[in-house]
């Protein structure tokens, strides 16, 4: 059984924004929140550390939790968050989630952790029935070293990591809502 003290969770709020005009989206505020103390209130009662990868205004991200800046330089995408967070995580397990989904609710996660639990798998991952969703996964930190050489190959995509690994599917099919990615300033409209 997993509990708790054996997760680390890593919002993903490192990214360059650009279809938000460079706004900083984890801090963009939806019905008077930061899009990131969603995410921070649904994860606080699921794992035991809480880390923030972030590469700017590091001080309003301190106030949600630990912050960690990515090693890899310009804006290298969601890899380079999860390698900084797989690094200094000290549990078995790395929950990651994106700062731009403010719908996450405790199903999807206590699924991952359930899919963990039960499954001989060194990832699981969000599935909606029609596609998986790479920022809503819980992976096994000994994969940290497979990470890095993946990343050393000049890799950067997400999913292609995830499908070179021994990963699960999570059916999260009646969740779509939780899915709901606010990337641009239209997208604010849809929730």
């Amino acid at each position: 059984m997993i509990v708790k003290n054996n997760i680390t969770t890593v919002i993903l709020s490192g990214g360059r924004s650009s279809r938000m005009q460079g706004n900083d989206k984890g801090l963009i505020l939806l019905n008077d929140k930061p899009l990131i103390e969603y995410a921070v209130n649904i994860v606080n009662v699921k794992a035991g550390r809480l880390l923030i990868s972030a590469n700017r205004n590091i001080e309003k991200y301190k106030q949600y939790g630990e912050v960690i800046k990515d090693d890899l330089i310009d804006f290298q995408g969601p890899l380079a968050g999860i390698s900084k967070a797989i690094s200094v995580a000290s549990t078995p397990y790395l929950l990651v989630l994106p700062c731009d989904s403010p719908l996450i609710n405790e199903v999807v996660i206590d699924r991952l952790i359930q899919c963990m639990s039960d499954k001989d798998a060194d990832i699981c991952v969000a599935d909606d029935g029609t596609r998986i969703h790479p920022t809503f996964m819980l992976i096994k930190t000994n994969l940290k070293y497979d990470l890095l050489e993946f990343l050393d190959s000049g890799e950067r995509k997400l999913g292609l990591w995830i499908e070179q690994n021994n990963f699960q599917r999570v059916d999260c099919s009646d969740q779509p809502q939780a899915f709901v990615n606010l990337n641009s300033p239209q997208d604010f409209k849809r929730v």
